[in-house]
């Protein structure tokens, strides 16, 4: 049965006045790692950690904090049993289906989908063809996470209008306005009923997609429901959806704004494209993880109580001195920038990982390669440009004028 996730109001914590604030939140995470490195906020009756090694022990001390919590800042609808979630599940469940997840998701599977994953892009390199002006993010970083995941689950071209929707609607970043929740819910639940039929016709024709994939790995100690299928592969598609995202868009930002001159540097030398994607997810990467306390505890200098919510700035201990020296410099030659937690740590490091480190690495590739000179719009403002969620801003455009 179903638990229901009640909600947290991240901007009810911070307190953010101004887009720029949220966009740039970093002044105020060390504010908060120097001073109040543990907070506790009454009107949302959460803790809040903000130092590096705080961080990494709530998110991957599952004996004391819990994955499976009652609360969430990102409550996505939820149509079946909350098991099926790799996300809100604690060992020996979480354990038994990471290993089933595992077995459909390896690195064989990976080398198989790169070269679809590199037509895709292309197939968008094309579409942008001799264009002189774009927008980064609708033309080229919303289209590859999203015909990647139509791909690979089995969607026919013919409905991927549709299916762009849907995904757009359920895990990109949206204003807070009435009826979104009620929004999000139908579209989630019209993808949830267009998917069912096809894994259906995959467990009579399997093909090479990930819904063939999950199959293949039952057994008959392991069988997984329809229903079971879907939430395993929008646990491991969908919700890379927006890392992906605004990760492609980021990274650009990052390229041109923050260090001038790392996108020419990129272009000559793009075997340097994965560092500074770790870079971009260290430096730049909106993260917050949400866990729950099990027993009484001081571990952390606190007394905190059994059922209490733990909020995890991951972003913020990314941006920790301690452990990334100059850590406000963006830097692609930083040497352990690896370590970051945007994909969180320990047994719930994040199942689709791999695929979002491989599709940024070929899109961005892709792109720079094909062109040599870009720029930010001579009017480009950020603050005109973002989109705020309960999760703080993000870029909803990126104008950028292109060239060959």
């Amino acid at each position: 049965m179903s638990v229901k996730i009640e909600p947290i109001f991240l901007h009810e914590i911070t307190q953010f006045k101004t887009n720029q604030e949220r966009w740039n939140p970093y002044p105020w995470f060390k504010e908060m790692r120097e001073n109040t490195p543990i907070y506790y906020d009454n009107n949302q009756d959460v803790w809040n950690v903000f130092r590096y090694d705080d961080v990494k022990r709530v998110i991957s001390d599952h004996k004391l904090f819990s994955n499976k919590r009652s609360r969430s800042f990102v409550p996505i609808p939820n149509l079946t049993d909350n098991k099926s979630n790799v996300n809100f599940s604690d060992p020996p469940i979480h354990t038994h289906r990471r290993t089933f997840l595992n077995k459909a998701f390896t690195p064989k599977t990976l080398n198989a989908w790169e070269p679809r994953i590199q037509a895709i892009a292309n197939e968008v390199i094309e579409q942008i063809g001799d264009r002189k002006q774009i927008d980064f993010l609708q033309d080229f970083a919303i289209l590859i996470p999203n015909l990647v995941i139509a791909d690979l689950l089995g969607v026919p071209s013919k409905d991927r209008s549709l299916f762009k929707e849907w995904s757009n609607i359920i895990f990109l970043p949206k204003e807070q306005q009435e009826g979104l929740k009620q929004k999000k819910m139908q579209a989630f639940k019209e993808f949830y009923e267009y998917l069912i039929p096809i894994v259906q016709e995959k467990r009579k024709n399997p093909s090479h997609d990930i819904i063939s994939d999950l199959i293949k790995a039952e057994s008959k100690e392991e069988r997984l429901t329809d229903q079971e299928v879907i939430a395993s592969a929008i646990n491991i598609l969908g919700g890379g959806y927006k890392v992906k995202t605004i990760l492609l868009a980021n990274s650009i930002y990052c390229f041109l704004k923050d260090k001038p001159g790392t996108y020419q540097e990129l272009h000559k030398h793009p075997h340097l494209i994965p560092q500074a994607i770790e870079e971009v997810f260290r430096y730049r990467f909106p993260g917050v993880l949400e866990r729950q306390i099990l027993q009484d505890t001081n571990v952390l200098g606190h007394e905190m109580k059994k059922g209490q919510i733990v909020v995890a700035w991951t972003s913020s201990a990314n941006r920790d001195e301690s452990h990334f020296p100059e850590a406000d410099e963006f830097n692609i030659h930083r040497l352990g920038n690896q370590k970051h937690l945007a994909f969180g740590a320990g047994r719930h490091f994040c199942p689709g990982t791999a695929l979002s480190r491989m599709e940024a690495k070929i899109a961005l590739t892709t792109f720079i390669q094909h062109f040599s000179n870009i720029s930010l719009s001579p009017d480009f403002n950020v603050t005109d440009h973002l989109v705020v969620s309960n999760t703080g801003a993000s870029l909803k455009s990126l104008p950028l004028r292109i060239g060959k």
